[in-house]
């Protein structure tokens, strides 16, 4: 037997132990080997983190780069169609999650006055406005209705496209091509297609915003005569893919947990000031941006979690597994609304820690608050193990919730 024959192959992604919990062999190799080898698809010796303080260390040690035109990155998926990766890709202008100081600082630098705390403050109301006219929409429907499309997808996609200045007439492309581009499953073709055509549309939009700005975010970057519309469009790009993809999920699958758990959600219902301790623990709980979005390339010999981590290695890092470390959480496979979960790695650690997350919190406080005070008798219309979940996706969480209600209440 080789060596590689003893290691794990692949990513476990299958959701074994339930919707909302780790698959059961990364809950075992997190009690086994915290900092574990991984064979990936293509042969490549790498590793995977499962340990909350090892994947802390991690995200904050800039050795471990996020750059894929330094060395050969190894997907922790197999994907259809997709050239073996044997030298590293060039680096996407804009896309500044895959770059490292300081060209990952110039840019995100450009965008912190943007997403600062008093300024989500201030858009607070707004969103609240937002949330509740999508009820409102909601209302109007006969149930039973699928929740993604009528309340958790259009909430942050209204809300990232106000901000960015991108139409919301134009959802449907960036919604569909966004989901196409996540999609593990599909062809490397139809991917790279989903993705020139989302570019191509986000391209033109930063082209006639440089000419004619408005009051938005894309307007205020394209002022800035020292970036290029190919690093425009590339963070338009991020900025449109995450600001409504994570939130979307969030929502759902948030929605989904607390349907499962009636004690916690009726508990919510009664003090609403438990909410955004329940947004922090549903964000712990849930971990929906987790080993299929988080990897890095060790650019030397690192010693992590007691392990030598080569230089040249992939390591890939498991969020939700860290999230549920019972050396960081007491009981962490138990959702408790009223935990402290302050210090979950959600939004990340480090320089790449998520630039929009005050947004994000804000977005998933209003949303919660007014579909529970709305919908005060909201349940599942299918069975829990009939909803079809995101496994294969780089972010989590379920392509429908087919929910019901009997009455609202205004």
């Amino acid at each position: 037997m080789s060596q590689t024959d003893s290691l794990p192959h692949g990513l476990p992604i299958e959701r074994d132990a339930g919707p909302f919990d780790p698959p059961r062999a990364i809950t075992r190799l997190r009690e086994a080997r915290p900092v574990s080898p991984m064979v990936f698809p293509d042969g490549h010796e790498g590793w995977i983190v499962t340990g909350y303080d090892a994947a802390r260390q991690l995200m904050a040690d800039t050795r471990f780069s996020s750059r894929q035109d330094i060395g050969v990155l190894h997907d922790p998926i197999e994907i259809p169609g997709m050239p073996a990766a044997t030298e590293p890709s060039p680096q996407v202008p804009g896309v500044f999650i895959a770059m490292d100081p300081p060209d990952h600082t110039r840019l995100r630098r450009k965008l912190t006055g943007a997403f600062t705390v008093n300024r989500m403050k201030q858009l607070e109301e707004r969103i609240v406005d937002v949330v509740e006219r999508q009820l409102d929409e909601l209302e109007r429907l006969a149930p039973p209705v699928d929740l993604v499309k009528e309340f958790a997808l259009p909430v942050p996609s209204l809300v990232i496209c106000e901000l960015l200045g991108v139409p919301y007439a134009d959802r449907e492309n960036f919604q569909v091509n966004s989901a196409k581009f996540l999609d593990t499953e599909l062809p490397f073709d139809e991917k790279i297609a989903a993705y020139t055509a989302l570019t191509t549309y986000l391209a033109e939009l930063v082209t006639r915003k440089r000419a004619t700005p408005d009051d938005d975010i894309l307007s205020d970057l394209a002022r800035h005569d020292d970036l290029a519309i190919d690093e425009l469009t590339g963070v338009a790009f991020l900025l449109l893919l995450a600001g409504h993809e994570t939130t979307a999920n969030m929502l759902a699958l948030g929605t989904f947990a607390l349907l499962e758990h009636p004690e916690q959600l009726a508990e919510l219902r009664a003090d609403p000031d438990l909410l955004p301790g329940a947004v922090e623990e549903l964000m712990r709980y849930l971990s929906v941006v987790d080993t299929l979005s988080l990897y890095r390339y060790a650019t030397e010999d690192i010693e992590l979690g007691g392990e030598t981590l080569g230089k040249g290695s992939t390591v890939v890092v498991s969020l939700l597994a860290a999230n549920r470390d019972p050396q960081r959480f007491d009981n962490p496979d138990t959702l408790d609304i009223h935990r402290k979960a302050r210090g979950h790695l959600s939004f990340g650690h480090g320089v790449h820690q998520c630039l929009g997350q005050q947004l994000a919190r804000i977005e998933m406080r209003a949303g919660f608050d007014g579909l529970l005070r709305r919908f005060p008798t909201l349940k599942l219309a299918v069975p829990a193990g009939e909803v079809k979940l995101r496994t294969t996706m780089r972010i989590y969480g379920v392509h429908e919730l087919p929910v019901t209600w009997t009455e609202t209440a205004r």
